[in-house]
């Protein structure tokens, strides 16, 4: 058995009006009332649907149905389950895709992008040095799809972590290369007594899509591994 075990869940947001009616029945009040300040009604329904299914799943995890659910949020917005503090979530979407992951004891974080053709300097403005570098040796070819990868583990880390913009992105390194078991190579400041103990995981949600899921153990030796689930 693995030392650490992540859960994850991908769904599309596009879905039928029948669908988008039931999972709006899971949502509050006040989520309701967000979604009515959607302008336009895809947007609004991509809402419903990626917070309706985060309700399933997590109501699913926890044993409590998911219109009951509250959720709880830190300084800088990352939530949390009311009366659930070990059940770590994250949740991303990207275009018509959403995805979630699960933890039962330790800080996770997730993040799927849509590729697409990347701004130049892009890299040099968010990415350490050491990342910029990594990237700048591989073939042009291959840039585009590495750019995501490491995008995505930045991320997924920084979402774990739940500080926001606090942590700028360059003030850490992940290996940029497509390999089995990514890691964190190097961070700054107070992550730096503990960059060996993320764990990564890619993963393709859809075509086109890059995800990546980042979870903070205790050890740099623990294994992890990463179930992917089906929604309801």
């Amino acid at each position: 058995m693995a030392d650490i075990e992540v859960d994850i869940w991908i769904w599309p947001l596009t879905v039928g009006a029948d669908v988008v009616g039931e999972l709006a029945a899971l949502l509050t009040p006040d989520e309701r009332a967000r979604a009515a300040r959607f302008v336009a009604a895809g947007d609004r329904d991509s809402y419903i649907v990626g917070r309706g299914r985060l309700r399933q799943i997590l109501g699913s995890c926890a044993g409590v149905p998911g219109d009951e659910l509250r959720f709880a949020y830190g300084p800088a917005g990352k939530p949390s389950l009311d009366g659930h503090p070990s059940l770590h979530f994250n949740l991303s979407h990207s275009g018509t895709w959403a995805a979630a992951a699960v933890s039962a004891a330790f800080p996770v974080g997730i993040d799927i992008e849509t590729i697409r053709p990347i701004r130049e300097q892009l890299a040099e403005r968010y990415f350490s040095a050491g990342e910029v570098q990594a990237l700048a040796d591989l073939p042009n070819d291959e840039q585009t799809a590495a750019f995501f990868r490491c995008w995505t583990r930045k991320e997924a880390v920084v979402k774990a972590i739940g500080d926001g913009l606090n942590i700028p992105l360059n003030s850490f390194t992940v290996s940029v290369k497509d390999e089995r078991c990514p890691a964190m190579l190097h961070a700054e400041g107070a992550m730096s007594a503990d960059a060996a103990c993320w764990k990564f995981r890619d993963f393709t949600p859809a075509p086109d899509v890059a995800g990546a899921v980042a979870v903070k153990g205790t050890r740099s030796d623990q294994r992890f591994a990463v179930n992917f689930r089906e929604t309801q």
